[in-house]
């Protein structure tokens, strides 16, 4: 687990407390009109008290005003007690002493840097990937973390570094699970490792895949021509599997249709005539005997 579950104080998301602005809006059309018609025909005192309680007002109400654009939330906080989210899109409006910071909830698209790393078997290489995320929860994003931005950049790597640890660039034998050779499950397990991380800030992410993987520039020549040399031993145990099933019909095929009598000696040859034949790089010139099959 890259964090304990005890480590902090979870915070969870819940609505807020909030209202439409529009009649607030109003509110504060009225409020001026108001207080000057009111203060009118009363003594100079408290005219000017009827103005002042009317100029609060319209204070108070002014700076209570926020707009809420789509797959956006606002996180409302009272003295530093949080109060809930707002995530209702449109004019809204809160008491102006309750503190308000704005949430996008919108999808992330984030590329990471070429990190160096050593695979499962030490080889040094470099990595990069693309992550796609959200906040899901905001309370978390905002409480439980510094700053959201800056923990999903550091985990991105993080998960990216534990991911390509575990498992070799590349394998020719054991024909287990690769860093090339199987990128589905590679992005599935990154994808799971970074929504393990991330949860803790209220993060979570949709795709996450590789963008960019190759040996380090050390030991990059070194690694192709290995990576050649155990190509064509794979490819050539591949052929010889394939010719020795191929010599082993033909010697059956031949005996059980009884079309010639071989000893061992000459069975011998044939095998090794048939190998030749299927497992040579360059095209067989047919030589014919004109004379006894014994000679």
């Amino acid at each position: 687990m890259p964090h304990s579950e005890n480590a902090v104080n979870r915070s969870h998301e819940r609505p807020a407390n909030t209202m439409s602005g529009y009649p607030m809006l109003l509110a504060l059309l009225i409020i001026p009109i108001a207080g000057w018609a009111l203060s009118n025909g009363l003594g100079p005192l408290m005219a000017i008290i009827t103005l002042a309680v009317a100029g609060f007002s319209f204070l108070l109400i002014a700076t209570g005003f926020y707009m809420l654009q789509p797959n956006q939330g606002v996180v409302v906080t009272l003295f530093g007690a949080y109060k809930g989210t707002d995530r209702t899109e449109g004019l809204r409006w809160v008491l102006p002493w309750m503190g308000r910071k704005k949430v996008s909830v919108r999808t992330h698209n984030l590329h990471s840097e070429k990190i160096k790393i050593n695979d499962k078997r030490g080889n040094p290489i470099d990595m990069a990937c693309n992550v796609v995320w959200r906040v899901r929860d905001t309370a978390q994003a905002t409480f439980d973390v510094d700053s959201y931005m800056e923990f999903v950049e550091i985990q991105i790597e993080a998960g990216l570094r534990t991911v390509g640890a575990r498992h070799p660039y590349d394998d020719f034998e054991e024909e287990e699970v690769t860093l090339r050779g199987s990128p589905d499950v590679v992005n599935g397990e990154l994808r799971a490792e970074l929504n393990e991380r991330l949860s803790v800030a209220g993060i979570q992410v949709d795709e996450a895949g590789l963008t960019h993987l190759a040996y380090a520039a050390e030991i990059a020549g070194a690694m192709l021509r290995r990576q050649q040399a155990e190509a064509v031993i794979a490819a050539r145990s591949k052929l010889v599997l394939g010719a020795v099933t191929m010599v082993q019909m033909a010697l059956d095929k031949l005996s059980a249709e009884k079309i010639v009598e071989l000893d061992d000696e000459r069975r011998a040859a044939m095998v090794s005539n048939l190998m030749v034949v299927l497992c040579g790089e360059r095209e067989v010139n047919p030589v014919v005997n004109a004379g006894s099959l014994y000679q």
